[in-house]
């Protein structure tokens, strides 16, 4: 299964669908709107199983501080049989509603309901409202237009996390208890070696014994060594320690977790700005990206979380885990809208290779239940 059928099948399982609805605000039109139209369906030939599996990381620049745009993806075309067959003539019922205020105020309270917040779902009601207010519109058409405009919001931030010529590039990972710091840095390790790098990883949540543990599971699992340090020491003094070995061993990457904090505990977050300041005693550039990682389970919670950890630890990105439980999904089209921070990958499970770039086609797409 490609990753994009696990997201849509995953997050369309969520206890709040945006698509269903979506089909309900055009299922409370009268009967009289019921028209006939004719149907056409597009059959889209499944992905080159050859292909290699996507990254989150974007390949370095020798001497170069700051890596290239990705080039843009070629748009696959289907087959002769798949255009042939693809295309069904017939007709069938189609409900349409008109687009007036009272639709438009429903789609404005579902929007909200999905976690987009009330400054984003009304911009994306005002949109969905240009050109169209006072036609009536299908559930279809209604999904598409939601689509493209969450697209367009979320498409400036899909970067994926750049690599510089810097070594070693230093990669704080920060967040609050339970957002998948750990296995995210495990993934991350993954597709870094797999991508020939050398990788090193620095266990600076030294808080709890069960953290140092599970970090160690996945450095096995990647093939990457992680540095520790007894429990109750320094984070600080192991991060800095870390910056050392990976110097002497000439890594590539270092990647450095930290503590779960709370964004309204004040000492656990001094803790973390500790941390930064140690680590540019050694490099005044470090670190040289600082991953947020949030939970999409948290809503708009999660919004507050930026705000704290830029103001403390310079937050350049940002991975969203946990798509595949009771996640809505819209939180992610909030925080682009609003810090316009680079998304650098989202998660679906706990797996090694569940996480990929985020696309937002796809990810539009599988959040409104939108045909591809």
């Amino acid at each position: 299964m490609s990753f994009f059928n696990k997201l849509k099948q995953r997050l369309l399982k969520s206890s709040s669908k945006l698509d269903e609805g979506l089909e309900t605000i055009v299922d409370e039109a009268p009967e009289e709107e019921i028209v006939e139209e004719p149907a056409r369906t597009e059959i889209v030939p499944a992905p080159d199983p050859a292909e290699p599996a996507p990254s989150v990381i974007k390949a370095p620049v020798p001497g170069a501080d700051t890596p290239p745009e990705p080039a843009p993806k070629e748009a696959s075309k289907p087959g002769l049989l798949a255009r042939t067959l693809g295309r069904v003539t017939g007709t069938q019922t189609v409900k349409k509603r008109v687009l007036d205020d009272d639709m438009l105020e429903s789609l404005e309270e579902l929007l909200i309901t999905a976690d987009m917040g009330v400054e984003t779902a009304l911009k994306l009601s005002a949109r969905i409202a240009e050109g169209r207010f006072g036609k009536r519109v299908s559930t279809g058409e209604i999904k598409a237009a939601l689509a493209g405009e969450i697209a367009a919001i979320v498409e400036p931030v899909a970067r994926p996390l750049p690599l510089y010529a810097k070594r070693p590039q230093v990669v704080l990972v920060v967040g609050v208890n339970g957002s998948g710091k750990t296995t995210t840095i495990g993934k991350l390790a993954n597709q870094l070696r797999a991508a020939g790098k050398s990788v090193v990883i620095a266990a600076a949540d030294t808080f709890r014994a069960a953290a140092i543990e599970q970090l160690q599971i996945w450095g096995e699992r990647a093939g990457v060594p992680v540095m520790t340090a007894p429990q109750g020491s320094d984070p600080a003094s192991l991060a800095f320690d870390a910056m050392g070995r990976a110097e002497a061993e000439g890594a590539d990457i270092l990647l450095i977790d930290t503590a779960g904090r709370l964004q309204n505990r004040a000492d656990l977050m001094e803790e973390l700005a500790k941390i930064v300041r140690v680590i540019r005693k050694k490099d005044p550039e470090a670190p040289h990206n600082t991953v947020l990682v949030l939970d999409a389970t948290t809503g708009q919670n999660a919004l507050s979380q930026v705000e704290i950890f830029q103001k403390i630890a310079d937050v350049t990105g940002l991975v969203m885990t946990k798509l595949d439980g009771t996640a809505r999904g819209g939180i992610l089209v909030a925080l682009a809208d609003r810090f316009a921070l680079p998304i650098h990958a989202i998660g679906v499970g706990e797996k090694i290779d569940d996480l990929s770039p985020f696309d937002p086609q796809e990810f539009a797409q599988a959040l409104t239940g939108a045909e591809g």
